[in-house]
Parts: structure tokens; C-alpha cells; sequence
């Protein structure tokens, strides 16, 4: 394969074999990975911290959310409209390097604001991950083959909560909260130097057969144009709320989660670690890569079915968070989890493909990074923080079990995201042949 500048060259078309492109979808599914164990490691050390620190739940509903998200997802903006501009594999370098060290800093802190400025700086480093990796995998898979593409990349998001819970779970009951950080902040900092040099930048459109110009790229259309196409689109403002929706009911009870199991089924660190983290890792990758793979085959004979099925499975969901939270049997609430998760990854490789075929290659990332940001700035900013909110509110009434009805509230809300799914549903067929010019 020729060797390509940053910013590509639509006179020459590389030759790009089908084993490199896996390869490259591989090494940003191991970057996203990292991505979620440095994010979501805080979970699993929740009840740690607050102690060690000595805040309330709302307070850690805060660092579970708002400290990481704010920054992340206004930053994610910037950084993407670089990213549709220059190289995309150097951006995602730079923005590991930066995650991975603050967090190996938050192991070090001394106080709540230390680590929420900790929190804050990792944010703006995973902030450089998704959008540019987003338009990367799209430029190494066509139309036909993007849903599935982008779904193994999402299954970083639950093989990364898996290893967090786990590794997270066990490192804390031998070694303390703190050793955590720092083991896994290490650890991620190798991948700044395979993702720097191995990855080979390609021309935007590449898989679509409609090559960006270096030229274009660097006159690419503003802000502004960008937000007004994105937001005449029904289409995707309509996969944006659903998605939104569903992400603030599947980031409350991820936040959440093992503080409840701890509280209400008195279950221990590294049990909370081995089961919750293992049926997340094997069933939310499950869902989600199976999401994507019926999505492609149905989709090719009716593109309805990229939202229509995230329609079906957001609604299908709901009867089994309700067992989740409120049985009484620790096993039986741990059995609801399976199908719960299963069915709630399943929107989230059609949601990610449609996103990108919904635009002009040269304005891919800025429209991640724009669906990330209200995606985020809902879901994982208020998600933990609600739930945190009415477990202060709820516990003078329902002490140790007020978390219970917390996660009950934000996991039904989720089902409602069935709605708007279905209806861009109707109007996506439409909207991909404008697309499509």
C-alpha cells in the first residue's frame, strides 16, 4: 500500500488490502477500550472515593458526569473540525497521550477538586478519540459494510467497562482505589505509538468512491454551514434524541450500578467487578455487534431497518431493567441484566453508521463529534448526576433503597427512545438518497 500524506491525495487511490483495514479497525477498538476502562474505572471505586474524600452522592454524580463531560464534548467539537481538516490518526495520538496520563495523575490526587481537574483533562483528551476514529473506519469500510465495522468498534465501550470492573474491582481490594488509576493510565501508553505509526491516514471518501481533495479539506465547510445541514436533516436530529435518550438510561445505571449491588445485595468489590463486569463485556459486545450485522443484511433490502430495529430493541429493554432493580434475588436481578444489556447495545452500531452516511465525508467527524456532545452532555453528564440527585432526595424515605427507585426512574426513561427511532425510521430512506446527491 502506497504510503499517504495526513491530509491525503485524491490524484493517487492506495490500494488498501481488507486484512490492513481490520487491522486498523482493531487497533481503534483497543484505543476505545482504554477510552472506557480510564472512564468508567470510577464506577466500580465509587463508594472508595466518597469515603476516602468524604462527599455525598450528588457530589459524586458530579464526578461521575458533569467533571468529565463538560469539557469533553465542547472540546470534542473543536477537535473534530481539525480532525475533518488534518490527520486524524496524529489527533487521536495526541488525545491518548493526554487521557492516559491524567489518569494515571488521578491516582495521586489529594482532594475532590484535584480529581474532578483530573477528570476534567482526561475528558479533553478522550474527546480527540471517537469523531476522528469514526471518520477513519468509514474511509476503510464502505456503505455496505460500515454498520458492522463501527459496531466491533463500539464493543470497545463494553469490553472496556468489563476490564474496568474487573481489573478495577481487584486492584482496589488488594492495593486501594489510588493503584488503580495509576496501573491503568500506564498501561494505555504504549498504544500512543501504535496508533502514531502504523495507522496510515487515507483520503476522505475513500470508501465511497468520492474522494476529498486536500484542497476541499482544508476549505471545508464552516461550523455554522454544517449545523444548519445537520439540523435540517430529520433524520438525524431525530437518531440524535433517541440515542440521547437511551444513553442517559444506559450511563445512570453504568455509573451506578455497582454502588446498588454493593448497597442493596451487600455484594463485595471484586464479586460486583466479576459478575456485572463480565456480563457487560460478553453481552453488551454481543448486542452490539450483532446490532450492526443484522442491521447491514436488513438494511440492504430496506434501509428503514437501521432505526426501525433500535425502535424495536429500545422498548424491548424495559421489562427486564425493571426486574433488574426491583427483585429481590440477587440472581434473578442479575439475570434481568443480561437480556437488559444485550438489547440496550444493539442501537448503537446502526445510530454510529447512519450518522456517517447521513453526510459528506468531509464533514464525518464534526457530525460524531456533534451527536457526541448532545449524546453526552444528556446522557453521561446527567444520567449519574440524577441518579445521584434522587438517591440524596429519595434516601430520608427509603434510606439504603432509595438507589433502587433512582435506577428504576432513568431506566424506564430509556424505553421512550423507541418513539423517535421509529420515526427516523420513516424519513431515513429519504434523507440517505439526498445524501447520496
Amino acid at each position: 500500500m502506497a504510503e499517504q500524506s495526513d491530509k491525503g491525495d485524491s490524484a493517487s487511490r492506495p490500494e488498501v488490502s481488507t486484512a490492513y483495514s481490520y487491522y486498523v479497525l482493531a487497533v481503534l477498538f483497543l484505543v476505545y477500550v482504554f477510552n472506557f476502562i480510564d472512564r468508567q474505572v470510577l464506577a466500580i471505586l465509587l463508594d472508595d472515593i466518597k469515603r476516602d474524600i468524604g462527599v455525598s452522592d450528588t457530589y459524586m454524580g458530579f464526578l461521575t458526569g458533569f467533571a468529565f463531560v463538560l469539557f469533553y464534548t465542547f472540546m470534542g467539537i473543536p477537535i473534530a473540525r481539525l480532525a475533518d481538516r488534518t490527520s486524524r490518526r496524529s489527533i487521536i495520538a495526541a488525545g491518548l497521550l493526554l487521557w492516559t496520563g491524567m489518569t494515571a495523575a488521578s491516582g495521586m490526587v489529594r482532594n475532590f477538586t484535584e480529581l474532578a481537574l483530573a477528570r476534567v483533562m482526561v475528558g479533553v483528551g478522550e474527546a480527540a478519540g471517537s469523531p476522528p476514529a469514526h471518520s477513519l473506519i468509514s474511509d476503510y469500510f464502505g456503505p455496505e459494510r460500515r454498520a458492522t465495522a463501527l459496531s466491533i468498534y463500539a464493543t470497545g465501550v463494553y469490553v472496556g467497562v468489563m476490564l474496568a470492573f474487573l481489573g478495577g474491582g481487584y486492584i482496589s481490594e488488594h492495593y486501594g482505589w489510588r493503584s488503580v488509576y495509576l496501573a491503568i493510565g500506564m498501561a494505555g501508553l504504549p498504544l500512543v505509538l501504535l496508533v502514531r505509526f502504523t495507522i496510515r491516514e487515507l483520503p476522505r471518501g475513500f470508501s465511497d468512491g468520492a474522494v476529498v481533495s486536500a484542497r476541499a479539506q482544508s476549505e471545508a465547510v464552516s461550523l455554522g454551514e454544517a449545523l444548519r445541514f445537520l439540523i435540517g436533516c430529520r433524520s438525524f436530529v431525530l437518531i440524535t434524541v433517541a440515542a440521547s435518550i437511551q444513553s442517559l438510561s444506559g450511563y445512570g445505571i453504568l455509573a451506578w450500578g455497582p454502588a446498588f449491588l454493593g448497597r442493596v445485595h451487600e455484594m463485595g468489590r471484586v464479586e460486583i467487578g466479576l459478575s456485572l463486569g463480565v456480563m457487560i463485556g460478553v453481552f453488551g459486545t454481543a448486542g452490539a455487534y450483532l446490532g450492526g450485522k443484522v442491521t447491514d443484511y436488513l438494511g440492504a433490502r430496506d434501509e428503514r431497518w437501521y432505526m426501525a430495529l433500535p425502535a424495536i430493541e429500545s422498548v424491548a429493554g424495559v421489562p427486564f431493567v425493571i426486574g433488574f432493580v426491583l427483585l429481590a434475588d440477587e440472581q434473578a436481578a442479575l439475570a434481568c441484566f443480561i437480556p437488559f444489556y444485550l438489547l440496550g447495545a444493539m442501537y448503537v452500531g446502526p445510530m454510529l453508521a447512519m450518522v456517517q452516511s447521513l453526510v459528506r465525508p468531509d464533514m464525518r467527524a464534526t457530525a460524531s463529534a456533534i451527536v457526541l456532545f448532545v449524546l453526552n452532555m444528556i446522557g453521561l453528564g446527567l444520567g449519574p448526576l440524577i441518579v445521584g440527585f434522587l438517591n440524596d432526595y429519595l434516601s430520608p424515605q427509603f434510606g439504603i433503597e432509595a438507589i433502587r427507585y433512582s435506577l428504576l426512574v432513568v431506566g424506564v426513561l430509556g424505553g421512550v427512545a423507541s418513539v423517535f427511532f421509529y420515526l427516523a425510521s420513516r424519513s431515513l430512506p429519504e434523507d440517505l438518497r439526498a445524501a447520496r446527491g
